[in-house]
């Protein structure tokens, strides 16, 4: 899939149902980021793992015990930024999505993230609905028998 810059979308229509359960990891420097993520993601029904920086979730997914399906990352962080923790993510058996955050990306840096083959890009900020949105075109719930 193809990543895509996106700006956030109006909350106007109903979102799809994602598959419930996901187990996501989150890298994001503020704290109040990682607590509104925690906000949008557990109501749904996903476990949300926060981490304060990328080296941290590199560490994190780099466990023999680290299940995620989804890494959710911002892009400028301090001690390791998004671009690096997605390379070092590549070369892991990481076989879950990435979706990257950021208020501002330079084309080299987006086209980096195209090569590193993430699922999506979103503009800053992102609002709840176009997330949920994202997760369940990523993740869908399955069909009713």
């Amino acid at each position: 899939m193809t990543p895509s810059v996106s700006t956030p979308l109006p909350a106007v229509a109903p979102s799809p149902t994602a598959r419930r359960g996901l187990q996501v990891l989150y890298a994001e420097d503020l704290p109040e980021l990682r607590q509104l993520m925690r906000l949008v993601l557990t109501p749904e029904g996903h476990d949300l793992e926060a981490v304060a920086d990328g080296s941290l979730a590199l560490a994190r997914l780099q466990e023999p015990s680290a299940r995620f399906d989804l890494l959710i990352t911002d892009h400028h962080m301090p001690v390791m930024n998004g671009l690096d923790l997605v390379r070092a993510v590549r070369r892991l058996p990481f076989a879950g999505r990435i979706i990257v955050f950021s208020s501002e990306l330079d084309p080299q840096v987006y086209d980096a993230y195209v090569d590193l083959r993430v699922d999506q890009v979103l503009a800053k900020p992102v609002r709840p609905a176009a997330l949920r949105r994202l997760i369940a075109d990523l993740f869908p719930a399955p069909a009713p028998a």
